[in-house]
């Protein structure tokens, strides 16, 4: 909403606050994605002109590859999710290749995916992501149209305030857990059921 009333995008009825969201998320991810790819291809320009390729060349073109993972998961998580769009399975795969996570994902659906349900089980791995800052494994399944998200880990990190916003119950967010406070929103908008379980070493999503 903007001032109390709907606003058009692309020929799109915008409703709520939450469609606003997802399109900033699109938009800064996509100028994102676009100077990092040069910063790569500067790179191995410089490799292939007889540039060492030295431990300190590894680090930044380690921490690049990590930055763009970390963009492309980012954008579909937090972008915009029109209905009848897909994301290749191309796509799904390089978003999750950011080797500096704690957590290893384990993405069982197979071939295209719809954009939707794509972006809401991103950001239930997020949230499981941060319960498990010590690693531990994120297994995302899909069956008979029921997704499921399941984090295992031997150590995690509960904070009770943090899994009260996918009921509607938490208290203040900080960036750095917004993720959990766009789950509810995302799960309206399917117009889906979510189902939450937490113990102190598995975290069983589905919707």
């Amino acid at each position: 909403m903007v001032h109390g009333k709907p606003f058009v995008v692309d020929g799109k009825r915008m409703n709520d606050t939450n469609d606003l969201v997802a399109l900033v998320g699109s938009r800064i991810c996509h100028d994102l994605i676009s100077p990092l790819g040069a910063i790569g291809n500067g790179i191995e320009l410089m490799l292939l002109g007889g540039s060492e390729d030295s431990p300190e060349m590894a680090l930044v073109r380690e921490s690049l590859e990590n930055a763009s993972g970390r963009i492309r998961f980012f954008r579909i998580a937090f972008g915009a999710a029109q209905s009848g769009h897909g994301v290749r399975a191309a796509e799904i795969t390089s978003a999750l290749e950011d080797a500096g996570r704690k957590a290893m994902i384990d993405w069982r659906v197979p071939g295209d995916c719809p954009r939707p349900e794509t972006k809401l089980a991103f950001l239930l791995t997020a949230c499981c992501e941060s319960a498990m800052p010590f690693g531990g494994t994120i297994t995302v399944n899909e069956a008979g149209g029921i997704w499921s998200v399941t984090g295992r880990a031997e150590r995690m990190k509960i904070s009770p305030d943090d899994w009260a916003h996918l009921t509607g119950k938490g208290g203040e967010l900080t960036p750095a857990k917004v993720h959990f406070g766009l789950v509810l929103p995302e799960v309206q908008a399917q117009r889906r059921k979510l189902g939450v379980e937490v113990t102190d070493t598995r975290l069983h999503l589905t919707f």
